[in-house]
């Protein structure tokens, strides 16, 4: 929360917030008032993308997996999301539990029996109802949900934490491009970038929100008798913003994570009591199989085009809609995982979100699914046919063929119902969060803002039931998801090139004349401290006073020093300062133009932080002190100049103004380095934020 007189914790970003609503509420309203017109416009716009850039999907599809791939076996994998010195902030457990949580989701319930039935009956190539067709349809499934989707919210979530908590920029999809198109992104690029975002992300949201609305209500008609349609759709919309609404003003977020991990439990609850009371040994069989048949066929499906016979209605409802909305969604996870990855490595962050999530997923999809085979196979050809004209009975019907159905079914309603909640309330959250600026990465959209983005996506998802129900939803995520797919393209360039950099940067410091020097310097910097300066730093907590004189008495006068010798030499050398968010003190920051995008920026940041509990005097819980951190245009170096002499100060500052000469040299020597822009900021720190450095 913000205190009187302070910056908020958050901001609108007007063109972000006010071109995406507009165009949401737009399409809501046309689809509620011609939603014949909607429909046709909808189908023509898909069938145009499936016949025109199907093979772009799968494309894409699979170069996102390849790039994650090869960047966490490369020697970038080993860079941290984070600062070097940082760890994780959550135990190897804590942190696989909740990525285990992302991969799961009413959606899921939906598709693992409807998917493998409808597969099994009507294949995309070859006859159906054999077995070969039975052991493919579960692999179709596994693929659709499998590690090629995951790639993509690897990809958004390794660049976002990259970016925000190794560079300090601000938690947005425009900061990943900043290597791409520079201070570009501050303007029309950055909204456009932004816009596709949202529209993305609450396109993918209204479709998981629409599947849970149509199973939800069958589920409470299967056990209360409540009529399907749309009043009792509209009551299940309803809730969803009530929760959002609830967790925004009263501060539930603490009870909902609660649920959310009581819903993970119910779901492998109802996932051991089906292997248990169904055929048990033919099941675990299955799962041996499904593996085996999903790593063996991957290499062929993952770029099956179906060139020479074109199932389009199949590819349409399956692969593309798929393909499309694991983009649609990759903004809001990729968000979520970035919050949780602090201090991870990307080898790290890639391998788990690969394969974490997908185990459970495939356990889960094998059993349900294969189930669901069984049943048809045994010649239940009834079950068979409503998993294909109506899926959300699917899941009913299949636990109505196990024992203790109002038990199970119960389990069932309630799992469906806190994953439809959560989601509705997370997605709120991260759409108020792509259309705002944020004081810090661990702060969120106003409150009101979340109930706005709940109550627009309740009533898009309501629009588009009813202009064609789920299929719609698919459909409209299919155009929706095609936009932010060439930002993710975008991206991959952007992190690609920042990781180069870094990696050029690190081999010019191993050769260059100040990374000789600085190994006989206190922290590797400046000049040499006497060891009794040293001591005497080491047990120091400076309050905001003595940080603000500091600033004022040494490393002012220090960085003018030093501009004042470089304007001598003929460069472009400025000091100023601006306001870093902590009352009192102002950051400090000395630019030298060297050509563009090559400027040299050493900047100063206070930084609050809690006193240690080990020092030798008492402190109390609340003491806190002040740290004068070095800034470069690539981050926070996480190194503090309280202590120093001004000549030392001199000293810190030429060592790594002669890093950078010599960095540029190594870059611009490579190959395609004119064409990449140098890793800055962005853009200027907005008053209140401390976190992000100035350019």
């Amino acid at each position: 929360m913000a205190t009187p007189g302070s910056e908020p914790d958050s901001r609108i970003k007007p063109a972000v917030f006010i071109g995406s609503s507009v165009c949401i509420i737009a399409i809501t309203i046309w689809a509620m008032v011609a939603p014949d017109s909607a429909s046709d416009a909808i189908a023509t716009l898909v069938g145009w993308i499936s016949d025109g850039l199907g093979w772009y999907y799968f494309l894409a599809a699979t170069l996102f997996l390849v790039f994650v791939i090869y960047i966490a076996g490369s020697r970038h994998g080993k860079t941290r999301l984070g600062p070097e010195e940082s760890r994780p902030d959550f135990s190897l457990f804590a942190w696989g539990s909740m990525l285990f949580a992302a991969g799961i989701g009413i959606d899921l319930m939906f598709f693992s029996v409807a998917e493998p039935v409808a597969q099994y009956l009507n294949p995309p190539a070859g006859p159906g109802q054999t077995v070969d067709a039975a052991r493919q349809a579960v692999v179709w499934t596994l693929f659709h949900y499998g590690i090629t989707g995951w790639a993509m919210y690897a990809l958004m979530g390794m660049a976002l934490a990259y970016f925000v908590y190794r560079h300090n920029l601000p938690l947005s999809v425009r900061s990943v491009l900043y290597p791409v198109f520079g201070e570009r992104v501050n303007g029309p690029i950055g909204h456009a970038v932004d816009i596709a975002a949202v529209l993305g992300t609450i396109f993918g949201i209204a479709t998981s929100l629409g599947i849970g609305v149509v199973q939800l209500n069958y589920g409470l008609n299967f056990q209360f008798g409540i009529p399907q349609g749309t009043p009792a759709q509209v009551g299940l919309i309803l809730v969803a913003v009530a929760i959002v609404t609830a967790s925004a003003v009263a501060g539930i977020d603490k009870g909902l994570r609660r649920m959310s991990e009581l819903n993970v439990v119910m779901a492998v609850a109802l996932m051991v009591f089906i292997l248990i009371t169904g055929s048990t040994v033919f099941l675990l069989n299955g799962i041996v199989l499904n593996v085996g048949d999903y790593v063996s066929r991957f290499p062929g499906m993952t770029l099956n085009t179906f060139a020479f016979a074109r199932p389009t209605e199949w590819l349409n409802s399956w692969t593309l809609f798929f393909w499309a909305w694991w983009v649609a969604w990759a903004p809001f996870v990729g968000l979520f995982l970035a919050r949780i990855s602090r201090g991870r490595t990307i080898r790290q962050f890639v391998l788990a979100t690969l394969i974490v999530p997908f185990l459970f997923i495939l356990i889960w999809i094998s059993i349900f699914g294969n189930s669901a085979l069984a049943v048809v196979r045994d010649g239940n050809a009834e079950f068979g046919q409503a998993a294909v004209d109506e899926p959300q009975e699917a899941f009913y019907a299949l636990l109505s063929e196990h024992p203790w159905v109002p038990l199970s079914a119960a389990v069932a309603t309630l799992t469906g119902l806190l994953f439809y909640v959560t989601s509705a309330d997370s997605g709120a959250l991260v759409m108020a969060n792509l259309s705002s600026r944020l004081r810090t990465a661990g702060t969120d959209g106003a409150p009101w803002l979340r109930v706005f983005w709940a109550a627009v996506t309740g009533a898009l998802t309501l629009a588009m039931l009813l202009v064609g129900g789920v299929p719609t939803l698919q459909n409209a995520t299919i155009i929706m998801g095609l936009p932010f797919s060439f930002v993710m393209f975008l991206v991959m360039l952007g992190i690609y090139r920042a990781l180069r950099q870094e990696s050029i940067r690190e081999d010019s410091f191993r050769t260059s004349l100040a990374a000789s020097l600085s190994g006989r310097t206190a922290e590797g910097r400046g000049l040499p401290l006497p060891w009794r300066q040293r001591l005497a730093r080491a047990m120091s907590y400076p309050g905001r006073r003595a940080a603000a004189g500091f600033l004022d008495r040494v490393c002012r006068p220090a960085m003018e020093e030093v501009a004042e010798e470089l304007r001598a030499r003929g460069a472009q050398a400025t000091v100023h300062d601006g306001d870093s968010g902590v009352t009192g003190i102002p950051y400090l920051s000395l630019t030298v133009e060297l050509g563009g995008q090559d400027r040299f920026e050493y900047q100063v940041w206070p930084v609050e932080a809690p006193t240690p509990a080990f020092p030798l005097r008492a402190q109390r819980p609340s003491d806190r002190y002040y740290r004068l951190e070095v800034h470069l245009t690539w981050g926070s170096q996480r190194y503090n100049l309280m202590g120093y002499s001004q000549d030392q100060v001199i000293g810190d500052i030429l060592d790594q103004y002669e890093r950078h000469l010599d960095f540029l040299r190594i870059n611009h020597s490579q190959p395609e380095a004119a064409s990449g822009q140098a890793l800055d900021a962005p853009e200027a720190p907005e008053p209140a934020e401390p976190a992000e450095p100035a350019t």
